[in-house]
């Protein structure tokens, strides 16, 4: 018998940990859904991976989604971290866009991550042509390092003004400070993001700083505890771009994991619906506290080149485009002073987690009304952090805080609960769908996540959706986004040049250098490609714009010139525009480079059911729903034992280990040749 040969993908949320096994010897996958456990979230990792398999020695690869991050960045538990700039510009960093948290009026405060003391300066001077005006005096940067360590900061950021034109200055202090601080955790603003733009630039290094301790020490912690366990293959960590990282890149670079396992679950969207034939999708991952909106077009995630994960918090780095709303299954339901019903963005989370897990909530939660309305079965909680869900106190909690308040039965107080949640999700859906010029109905929901097939349905009623196609494993989806990943890496680098003044051969090979590079990275990362891609692009604008637009370029063995930078601009600006600017000059302000090492595919066959049977011959009961103001006999289904083509018409349950699938009323799903379920209104 061949030895087994396991490749895993984990994914931790705020309320579980998320575990999907492909044993690539036999061609198997296995799933674990176990609670997260906050405060080290590398023991509910080996405790979902040791409820499928003993042998960690035969772990050829674990690939982790991670919220640690993001976590950090939102709670502001990262570490105190001070800043060394040049004279004159200590407070770019809470200066911001001068922007405001409220659009209309002037109300808001912000504070940010480095507080003013923490924020020193010394005198140098880099022109933006790239010239060195005054250079650096490292005993002062040495002075003003020793006195940040001394004042208690664990890491330092080191940003100074024109960085991205000629990081001279910028390198000789950051020798400096790693000669005299007491550890690695020194980020240099250029290394991160040698961009124009200040604010972006020491925003994304101070928070990458920010963030080094917090995840270093975390994926050190995980490291030591999986080869505690025998692991001794390639832990990979997934990056907000969609691709994977070694782990040392994570901890030199943790600013790229802010979305690691969002992102991740995109990735496996993206990869499902392809397979079956869906390439336009909007992704929707609704877990314990949020609920996450990604739009997927031809078959490709959009990428945000810069994101804020909270005001005056921003990223600028490539993530895939991620919008979140506080709507997720311990999402906490209360009435507001003036009368109105509210659903979140407090959330219960994991613990206590909702009313009816018992362990001290006493609010309710969407969950809790799921619960109320017969759409869970309080006999089959998922993720086996109980034994039974108690539907008596979550009834009590919605009487007491909502259905009295309201003047409401208990389950018209659970359905405004659901209405009022599907109704924000649909209106995420609707900023990511109709507000940027696509129609619903060309698009397939792909809802996952532990909550998220709960509200396929009433999503598409609510927006007009074109169907909702739900994974086999719909609760365990941003694991498996682990597993197919690719690896990339993205490069960026200001040029800043007029066209016609710009030595466009020498900016190809520049591109061509970096490029290799990057790949090096991958060659290093001892995992196996089936090919390598080079994405080369230029962004480009008329001078007098502020906007750019991105241009392809391609290098192969031609010689870039300015006639084939010209072509492809007009091409590019044309298709965004439709029109051209006639007899004004254009500029290149920053080229990008992309590396992209493809993994082979994942056979989507591997999630189709074996010796599957009838809808009939899956039938595991009844149960009374309320949907649609009225209760209904819903027919119980068990999901995974479903062959391929078995119909299933709504109001209808379909129960697994991971998730419950509700088909509302005048809608009816079918099993594909995947095992996904697609749900569409009846008589389509």
């Amino acid at each position: 018998m061949n030895r087994p040969v396991y490749v895993i993908g984990v994914d931790v949320g705020g309320t579980f940990t998320d575990v999907f096994i492909l044993d690539e010897s036999a061609g198997a996958v296995m799933t674990a859904k176990v609670p997260s456990t906050r405060g080290d979230q590398s023991k509910g990792i080996v405790e979902g991976i040791g409820r499928q398999i003993d042998g960690f020695a035969d772990i050829s690869t674990i690939v982790h989604g991670t919220t640690v991050g993001t976590n950090a960045l939102l709670e502001r538990k990262g570490a105190r971290t001070g800043i060394i700039t040049t004279e004159g510009f200590r407070d770019v960093l809470e200066m911001r866009r001068r922007d405001r948290p409220t659009t209309w009026g002037l109300k808001g405060s912000f504070a940010p991550v480095v507080d003013r003391a923490d924020r020193v300066e010394v005198a140098e001077r880099v022109l933006a042509d790239g010239s060195v005006l005054r250079v650096v005096a490292e005993e002062e940067v040495r002075e003003r390092a020793r006195a940040l360590a001394a004042s208690g900061c664990e890491a330092v950021c080191v940003f100074f003004i024109n960085g991205y034109a000629n990081n001279d200055n910028e390198k000789r202090a950051v020798e400096t400070v790693r000669s005299v601080w007491p550890n690695a955790y020194v980020t240099a603003a250029t290394e991160i993001l040698p961009e124009i733009r200040e604010f972006e630039r020491v925003s994304t290094a101070t928070l990458n700083a920010y963030l080094q301790p917090v995840v270093s020490s975390y994926l050190e912690r995980l490291e030591d505890t999986l080869t505690g366990r025998g692991f001794a293959g390639d832990l990979l960590i997934v990056q907000s771009n969609g691709g994977v990282m070694t782990v040392d890149t994570a901890k030199r670079y943790p600013i790229r994991t802010a979305l690691s396992g969002p992102a991740a679950g995109v990735i496996a969207a993206t990869a499902i619906a392809k397979a079956a034939g869906f390439r336009n999708v909007i992704t929707c991952d609704m877990g314990g506290t949020s609920f996450d909106v990604s739009l997927v077009t031809d078959g490709k995630a959009a990428l945000a080149a810069q994101t804020a994960i909270e005001f005056g918090m921003v990223v600028r780095t490539p993530m895939i485009e991620i919008t979140t709303i506080g709507a997720g299954g311990g999402s906490i339901a209360s009435v507001d002073k003036s009368g109105l019903l509210q659903v979140g963005p407090e959330s219960a989370g994991s613990d206590p987690g909702p009313v009816c897990y018992g362990l001290g909530n006493d609010r309710p939660a969407v969950t809790d009304a799921n619960l109320v309305l017969g759409r869970i079965n309080p006999d089959r909680p998922i993720g086996g952090k109980l034994e039974r869900l108690d539907v008596e106190a979550a009834r009590n909690a919605i009487e007491a805080h909502i259905a009295g308040p309201l003047g409401l039965g208990v389950e018209q107080a659970a359905d405004a609960i659901l209405k009022l949640a599907n109704a924000k999700m649909a209106g995420a859906i609707r900023l990511v769908s109709i507000e940027k010029g696509h129609d619903p109905a060309k698009f397939a929901a792909m809802p996952f996540g532990g909550g998220g097939a709960l509200h396929a349905g009433a999503l598409i009623k609510e927006v007009g959706l074109g169907a909702a196609l739900v994974p086999r494993f719909p609760g365990i989806t941003s694991a498996l986004g682990c597993v197919v990943a690719d690896m990339r890496h993205d490069r960026v680098q200001t040029v800043n040049r007029l066209l016609d003044q710009l030595d466009a051969p020498a900016l190809g090979r520049q591109m061509h250098e970096v490029a290799d590079e990057t790949q090096a990275l991958l060659s290093h990362a001892g995992v196996a490609f089936e090919r390598v891609e080079r994405i080369f692009e230029l962004d480009m604008l008329y001078v007098g714009q502020t906007h750019t637009v991105s241009v392809p370029i391609s290098l192969a063995d031609a010689e870039l010139t300015p006639e084939a930078i010209r072509t492809a601009f007009d091409a590019a600006y044309r298709g965004a525009y439709g029109r051209l600017l006639d007899n004004i000059p254009t500029r290149v302000m920053n080229y990008r480079v992309v590396v992209i090492g493809y993994r082979p595919d994942l056979d989507m066959a591997v999630f189709a059911p074996v010796d599957g049977k009838p809808a009939e011959a899956c039938r595991t009961g009844m149960r009374r729903v309320f949907a649609d103001g009225a209760f209904h006999d819903a027919a119980v289904y068990d999901r995974l034992s479903l062959e391929i083509g078995a119909m299933v018409a709504g109001p209808a349950l379909l129960e697994q280990p991971d998730t419950t699938i509700f088909v509302d009323p005048g809608l009816v799903a079918r099993v594909d040749r995947f095992g996904n379920l697609l749900i569409e209104r009846a008589g389509k």
